[in-house]
């Protein structure tokens, strides 16, 4: 089992390498599959995966993801208030077919997966972006190495016991440490390529660190959702780590955190 989840990691580096540094529709395309399948594997959970339900949820991503590269929506809320209508003629026209939880499952699937994750492009696009954008990585897997070294270490104090049993407090705070420390070393190795000060790097490193204590309530999220319907992995298209949702739940809510960070506080 190791050494399947060690060469799927190696895989998953090297195309993580290869979207990345060719940016522009590479990029763009590779993260909507990616969303598409993250939502198709939520959307499972919920038993509508291949529903009229979820096309139009799929739809709405593909939609949004064309948008972010060729801007054909004066305002983005036409798209999501479209898609809720649609929704809504779906649920009342096949009634009683769906449940209101199945149509509410679809909306958030849109925003918590796609959405979400779209900010990874997002970034990249930024002044200096093919560097940022490694930063995501950087610290939703860095954090979650560090946080998992430490508590097997010396972790004694369990930070959700009800929810995720092995993660521990100081596992949390060996994340967190490690996401910033990795992440200012990362910047002072790539200082001049990212046009860095020393000030900069403190930023980003401070950066890292918020992002990769919220890396982990993405994480506890994708845990809670399978625990609420007793499921062990979302898929099993990553041998070694299950489907898309369990390798990219922390990565999910850490690309907006820094790109959003990343823009105000150094000015992008």
């Amino acid at each position: 089992m190791f050494k399947t989840r060690l060469l799927s990691g190696i895989v998953l580096v090297l195309l993580a390498l290869i979207f990345i540094i060719s940016g522009k529709e590479i990029l763009l395309f590779a993260t909507l599959a990616i969303s598409c399948i993250g939502m198709f594997e939520l959307y499972r959970v919920f038993k509508i995966e291949k529903s009229v339900l979820a096309i139009v949820g799929y739809l709405a991503a593909i939609v949004f993801y064309c948008n972010l590269e060729w801007n054909f929506l004066p305002d983005i809320l036409m798209l999501f208030m479209s898609f809720l209508i649609l929704l809504m003629f779906v649920f009342v026209f096949s009634y009683p077919k769906y449940r209101a939880d199945q149509v509410m499952a679809v909306f958030f699937g849109v925003f918590y997966v796609a959405l979400m994750l779209s900010y990874l492009y997002q970034i990249r696009m930024l002044e200096g972006g093919v560097y940022l954008a490694f930063l995501v990585f950087l610290c939703s897997w860095g954090c979650d190495t560090c946080a998992y070294c430490v508590g097997v270490l010396i972790g004694k104090h369990k930070m959700s016991p009800k929810l995720s049993p092995k993660k521990s407090i100081e596992g949390a705070v060996g994340g967190v440490a490690g996401s910033a420390l990795l992440t200012a070393l990362y910047c002072y190795i790539f200082r001049t390529q990212m046009n860095l000060t020393g000030s900069e790097i403190g930023i980003l490193a401070l950066i890292a660190g918020v992002a990769g204590l919220i890396s982990m309530v993405g994480d506890l999220t994708a845990s809670a959702i399978k625990r609420n319907y007793e499921i062990k992995d979302y898929g099993h298209l990553i041998p070694g780590h299950g489907g898309i949702l369990d390798r990219f739940d922390s990565m999910i809510i850490t690309a907006p955190i820094i790109y959003f960070l990343a823009t105000y506080m150094l000015k992008l």
